[in-house]
């Protein structure tokens, strides 16, 4: 018997072993619930595996509206390089992106121009406000401009500043990880795509 059976049979007795042992566990299982846990296990942990999908490939729409879409276009270059986070690749089209940073003021011409890109990205999507004109109308406290765009769609981080930079643009981006993760797995994770 060669070097190379005896790891065979080797590997292949502590297979055996391990299934044993997941056998007795099982059937310990089975004895203290009803199966259900089953359930609620997989399906908690299939939803946290799309959360962390989810949240490490954000695709952003392009909607720069003011100053602020600078900074924002600037996230993506080299120096900040927004890449490490997944959320690089700005799209064109909304049918192609699930997060809207909308930087800078919202008229109310724009505003149901707003509404309609947002309802055709697909679900689940996310919204960043970036900048304090985006988020309570900033220095244009007048009847043009909306005075905040959460008047027109959900948002979920909003970002202060005026305009912010690329890096409290990135905390935001962040920021709206940790919330997708925080929700993966919940009745809001499930809401979303409903």
């Amino acid at each position: 018997m060669g070097l190379v059976d005896s790891a065979v049979d080797a590997f292949e007795a502590e297979i055996n072993n391990l299934k044993l042992n997941a056998k007795e566990a099982l059937e310990a299982l089975e004895e203290e619930s009803a199966g259900a846990v089953y359930d609620s296990i997989l399906t908690t942990q299939l939803g946290k595996v799309v959360g962390w999908a989810q949240k490490n490939a954000l695709w952003p729409a392009t909607f720069g509206l003011a100053c602020c879409a600078i900074e924002m276009m600037a996230m993506a270059n080299s120096r900040w390089d927004s890449a490490r986070f997944g959320a690089e690749v700005f799209r064109a089209s909304p049918r192609q992106a699930d997060l809207m940073i909308v930087s800078g003021r919202v008229s109310q011409k724009m505003a149901p121009v707003l509404k309609l890109i947002y309802d055709q990205m697909p679900e689940p999507k996310w919204v960043i406000s970036m900048g304090a004109c985006a988020s309570c109308g900033g220095v244009f406290n007048n009847y043009a401009i909306v005075q905040g765009v959460d008047r027109v769609v959900p948002v979920d981080v909003y970002v202060p500043g005026c305009p912010p930079g690329p890096e409290a643009l990135i905390y935001g981006v962040i920021k709206l990880q940790e919330k997708i993760m925080n929700e993966a797995g919940t009745s809001a994770a499930k809401k979303r795509v409903a």
